[in-house]
């Protein structure tokens, strides 16, 4: 015990300045990612990136980042660097999903999502992202049985809701109307429904 005491000081003795500085980055960074300004949040961190180019988390947030900044290929650098480093991790391919619906690779999109629901079969984002890139697709069925299959778990969320009444709309369900109803009587300011009631 006294001398993991012992190590634990002394690590702290040579990183302490270095944890307050990467401290100090990932603030002023949360900082300038709240005011929409994704260059600045970005710059703060690359002196530490360039100190610990391994760190996951590091590698995971500029991925974020470029993402917000539309740098996309960016992103994908950092994600993919991300993805090496925690091959387990699933929130680095979360990202490259988001990044490819916003290029419109919807093939992609649900190809990556695939891959998340195999390691974990009810990811909430994998399955929400997998129905958007098939309903973008027109692959309604299969948008539906996920869809279905998540809203056995989440009977009330507004997210899968709506996907489901984007498919209800496309595929003229007479289940439409009710479905409105129930949205609203959740949301009762849904801009999605709002938008297709006027």
């Amino acid at each position: 015990m006294k001398k993991l005491f012992i190590l634990s000081f002394f690590v702290c003795l040579l990183f302490g300045s270095d944890t307050q500085k990467i401290e100090e980055s990932y603030f002023k960074s949360y900082d300038y990612e709240k005011m929409g300004r994704y260059e600045e949040a970005i710059k703060v961190l690359i002196p530490i990136y360039k100190k610990y180019p391994k760190g996951y988390t590091l590698n995971l947030r500029l991925g974020w980042l470029f993402y917000l900044d539309k740098k996309y290929n960016d992103a994908i650098k950092y994600y993919k660097k991300a993805s090496i480093l925690n091959t387990y991790a699933l929130d680095p391919r979360i990202g490259l999903i988001r990044i490819h619906l916003d290029r419109y690779d919807y093939e992609k999109a649900e190809h990556i999502s695939y891959e998340v629901m195999k390691i974990d079969y009810y990811n909430f984002y994998a399955n929400l992202y997998a129905i958007k890139a098939l309903i973008l697709q027109k692959k309604y069925d299969i948008a539906l049985k996920i869809t279905r299959k998540m809203l056995a778990l989440y009977p009330t969320n507004i997210s899968y809701l709506e996907q489901l009444a984007i498919i209800y709309k496309q595929t003229n369900s007479k289940y439409l109307k009710q479905l409105y109803d129930d949205i609203l009587t959740l949301d009762p300011n849904n801009v999605l429904v709002r938008s297709e009631l006027k």
